[in-house]
């Protein structure tokens, strides 16, 4: 924008509209559309520059007022085009605001030396009382906590990454706060070292100090009545509101943090719900939920997680019915490393009822259940595999994702099997037979370390795995097929073991590889590492393959696929899902015989069961 000095008359204008200035030399105006006349009983200091006044703005609906600024204290400013200031109580001071902003009915807004704007906070989750594994700063997804966290021991990586960060910050922080274009701003008390992006909105706020804002156009956030925000950053598409305190948090997209949740040193990720509860030194991976005041998640790794209140710890039972949230993706850690509720561990949506699990072999066995009876604990594996539960999770995982496309930084795999989930299959499946090697089949139960598997859960959790493993080959198999990569992979990449990083699923192989490209400088760039994040997704069919034509050739005892294997592992992948669909009917329909659910849920449920021969071809 051009700017100009103002003319005599302008001048004269402003001052019969009870305006003043330390110096009307400073006051520069835009060369085009600026109109004195909409200026009233303002307080010019410093540096101060003033766009058009042309358009009306939309105070609520239907209720316009001509754009300008009344009743206000600036100091150090700059404002855009077409924008409405007015009630400022104290004063703004060094802030640059955008295009067709509304900022009304505020206290204090301003930017003090050394702001921060949230950049570059190192925080501790898991250990609220550690050195700090997380930086917080504005491209951070979930994969990138996750890496962080898991190799916070690498002191020559996390230097490199504190290198690349602090470059990122120092190439981007801007020299004052800003106000992006579209901002609405009312009813709020304090904003101070604060960057708020384009199209939010934040209405009531107590207090936002030291945060940055990522709003959007296509993502929009609004902050709402009584949010204190500090030393925090908010990404797009989420939604603050109902007194919620948060402090050294990373909010990701689509995100909603709502009525009186307080959150310190946490991170939250991908359509995250929380209310009423705490969180502290959380990581709170895509679509974690938390609903209840006596919830509190603290120094744990959480994914598709639904913390219950008190000893609720996942509601689980609403299986059919439409209040069901599923809940446990790949793990839900300790802080001391051991996992909490088996299943949760590996296999993607998978639910279980128990205790801490310290035993690190406990791990292999997928898809469990822990029931606990007097002084025993009973473990019944692989039973989640053929639940109502997890089958509607796989499904309605994908359609709860509201983040728009271009604001998608998390990535999220919803693939329920996957060589991360199926590698603990197969072991989980070596482990059950060898114990019934070892003691026979004549016995009524096996011991697998403290816990009990009774002979039938243990032949049922074989049958179960076997039945995945099926379903996981045929479904891999197929879509090699369509896709054209059918036949010997061109890479060995993959063919070894697999992690998660909080929704990508990656082989160890390439995880390596990234943190020695970061430690020998080879990725040079915070948006580099990004990017490599984003490769091995892209790449994540071939390195499956690559994988899964291995698993073929080992389970089936073939050196390469001919059509005549093509053709068995099909008819094993029809047969194996069937079997599915029909353990999966008896859940359901042992669920509709206890009363738990009305007739039409149930029949809409079994009428959908019915459609899944339509995607066995």
């Amino acid at each position: 924008m051009q700017y100009r000095s103002l003319t005599f008359e302008e001048i004269e204008t402003l001052e019969k509209n009870s305006c003043w200035a330390e110096d009307w030399n400073r006051v520069e105006v835009s060369e085009d559309g600026f109109q004195a006349k909409f200026f009233h009983r303002v307080m010019f200091y410093g540096d101060i520059r003033l766009g058009c006044c042309q358009k009306n703005v939309e105070i609520t609906k239907d209720f316009f007022k001509h754009s300008g600024i009344n009743d206000a204290t600036l100091r150090n400013v700059t404002v855009g085009n077409d924008c409405l200031i007015e009630k400022v109580g104290n004063y703004i001071n060094n802030y640059t605001i955008g295009d067709d902003c509304l900022i009304s009915n505020i206290s204090v807004m301003e930017t003090t030396e050394g702001a921060s704007y949230g950049e570059g906070n190192l925080i501790s989750v898991l250990n609220e009382v550690g050195d700090g594994n997380v930086i917080l700063f504005h491209d951070l997804n979930s994969q990138f906590a996750a890496f962080m966290v898991k190799h916070f021991n690498d002191k020559d990586l996390k230097n490199a990454i504190r290198r690349l960060v602090s470059e990122e910050i120092a190439r981007t922080n801007p020299e004052r706060g800003t106000i992006g274009n579209n901002v609405k701003i009312v009813n709020t008390k304090e904003i101070t070292n604060t960057v708020i992006q384009d199209d939010c909105e934040i209405s009531g706020a107590s207090r936002l100090s030291d945060c940055t804002i990522l709003s959007s156009e296509n993502a929009s956030v609004y902050i709402g009545t009584g949010v204190i925000c500090e030393n925090s950053i908010i990404s797009d598409g989420s939604s603050i509101v109902n007194s919620v305190k948060m402090q050294d948090c990373f909010v990701g997209e689509a995100c909603q943090i709502a009525n009186g949740f307080t959150a310190s040193q946490s991170v939250f990720f991908a359509n995250s719900f929380m209310a009423n509860g705490e969180a502290c030194a959380a990581f709170c991976g895509p679509f974690c939920a938390s609903h209840h005041k006596s919830s509190l998640l603290i120094g744990g790794m959480f994914s598709f997680y639904n913390a219950g209140s008190g000893t609720n710890f996942s509601n689980h039972a609403y299986k059919m019915g439409p209040m069901h949230w599923g809940i446990l993706e790949r793990g839900t850690k300790t802080a001391s490393g051991s996992y909490l509720l088996m299943p949760a561990t590996i296999g993607t949506f998978s639910v279980c009822f128990g205790k801490l699990m310290h035993h690190p072999n406990t791990t292999a066995l997928p898809f469990s259940y822990l029931i606990a009876e007097a002084d025993k604990m009973f473990l019944v594996p692989g039973r989640n595999i053929t639940t109502v539960g997890l089958y509607r999770d796989i499904r309605k995982w994908p359609k709860r994702d509201m983040r728009p496309q271009q604001s998608q930084k998390s990535i999220v795999n919803f693939d329920w099997l996957s060589p991360f989930s199926v590698g603990e299959i197969l072991r989980g499946k070596k482990i059950l037979e060898n114990l019934r090697q070892a003691s026979g089949d004549n016995v009524s139960s096996y011991n697998y370390h403290e816990y009990v598997i009774n002979a039938s859960s243990l032949r049922k959790g074989i049958k179960y795995y076997d039945i995945a493993l099926r379903i996981y080959m045929g479904a891999v198999l197929k879509r090699a097929h369509k896709r054209g990569f059918f036949g010997k992979p061109e890479t060995e990449t993959g063919t070894g073991r697999w992690d998660d990083l909080s929704g990508l699923l990656l082989p160890v192989s390439e995880e390596q590889r990234l943190i020695d490209d970061i430690k020998n400088g080879s990725l040079e760039t915070i948006q580099e590492v990004i990017d490599r994040f984003c490769e091995i997704n892209d790449n994540y069919r071939v390195y499956q393959w690559a994988w899964t034509y291995r698993l073929i050739l080992e389970y089936y005892g073939i050196t390469e696929i001919t059509d005549e294997d093509d053709a068995r592992i099909k008819n094993d992948y029809i047969e194996a899902r069937r079997a599915w669909i029909a353990e999966i009917r008896k859940d359901a329909e042992k669920e509709y015989e206890m009363g738990d659910v009305d007739r039409e849920v149930f029949e809409s449920f079994v009428n959908s069961l019915d459609h899944e021969i339509d995607f066995e071809n």
